[in-house]
């Protein structure tokens, strides 16, 4: 081959290439990207008042909480400080049963969407701790980008760490709740430490590559960009985002109790992922509860079927964690 056709060749199978990386990476970087102080959302709302979302009539007032501790927990990676709102119960002769509380993607502990269970959890005896994830919030901002849950789970671990060694705490005692990001972050959290008790997830994704098509395809992208995505992710800021899934995690149960709840009408993560994670924990002969809310949109039912929400979540921390008192 002559030295002008093979600078030919190379030069027709480099451009793409690299029109593919660079696309991958623009990509990437957009749907990632994790705004500062939640986005300038919810700034407004507190434990102690707090609004439903601009469309839903909800008086949220019943589920007002009192004034919130604010506190700095560390995560289980070094460095990394993880911001939080503690409310326990009126003070008893042993801690209350505790839970904590993970918001979604791009939110934070100021959200409705995990407010509202949080106060549904306090008003029937149960102490919260609500969390900002890593780059969310107030808590350190290592990269500005979301990771899948696969960083972000050991900010929820070293959240449970706290609850169980500075509140006293017993493991039997503390479960996980999450929403969106936050309920497959439980997820794994869930199944890489074994003594958390019991898990509620809200509207999860079962496996990110398909989520990550998913959310390519909602945006206008094609899906042929979500290898480049991956790949810059790993390069650019060392999330290996295929790594761990909430699949993989719900195999490492052991019969440990989960609740799955997930809209039918939701567009942003399809209901089917809870279906795909409600089958993996049934095909290896676990302890999994299902609720999925007729026409409901993405973590809406706990607007639009309140009351049926709490009567499910109290009952299921109810039964699932070991009461001190």
């Amino acid at each position: 081959m002559s030295r002008r056709r093979a600078l030919l060749v190379t030069t027709l199978i480099a451009v793409p290439l690299l029109a593919y990386g660079a696309g991958s990476a623009v990509v990437w970087d957009k749907l990632t990207a994790v705004p500062t102080q939640c986005g300038g959302r919810w700034t407004e709302n507190t434990a102690q008042a707090f609004e439903a979302p601009e469309g839903h009539e909800l008086d949220t007032t019943p589920w007002a909480m009192p004034a919130a501790e604010d506190v700095r927990i560390p995560s289980r990676d070094q460095g990394i400080e993880i911001a939080g709102w503690w409310l326990p119960v009126a003070e008893t002769a042993t801690p209350a049963r505790t839970v904590i509380v993970v918001h979604g993607f791009t939110a934070c502990r100021r959200d409705h969407a995990v407010l509202l269970p949080a106060g549904m959890l306090h008003r029937n005896g149960f102490s919260v701790l609500l969390i900002d994830l890593r780059d969310h919030g107030d808590s350190t901002r290592e990269d500005g980008r979301f990771a899948g849950g696969t960083d972000e789970y050991r900010d929820v671990l070293g959240a449970w760490d706290w609850v169980r060694t500075e509140q006293g705490v017993a493991p039997a005692s503390i479960g996980l709740l999450g929403v969106s990001l936050g309920a497959a972050t439980v997820l794994l959290a869930t199944g890489r430490e074994q003594e958390v008790a019991a898990v509620w997830e809200d509207s999860s994704y079962a496996d990110l590559p398909s989520a990550i098509d998913a959310e390519l395809s909602r945006n206008g992208y094609p899906t042929l960009l979500a290898f480049g995505g991956v790949l810059a992710a790993r390069l650019i800021s060392g999330d290996d985002l295929t790594s761990y899934s909430p699949l993989d995690a719900v195999g490492m149960l052991d019969g440990r109790p989960l609740f799955i709840t997930h809209g039918t009408a939701d567009s942003r993560l399809s209901v089917d992922y809870g279906h795909r994670l409600e089958a993996a924990v049934r095909a290896d002969g676990g302890s999994v509860e299902s609720w999925f809310v007729e026409g409901a949109e993405h973590v809406e039912s706990m607007i639009t079927d309140t009351e049926e929400y709490e009567r499910r979540l109290v009952a299921f921390f109810d039964r699932s964690l070991v009461s001190g008192r």
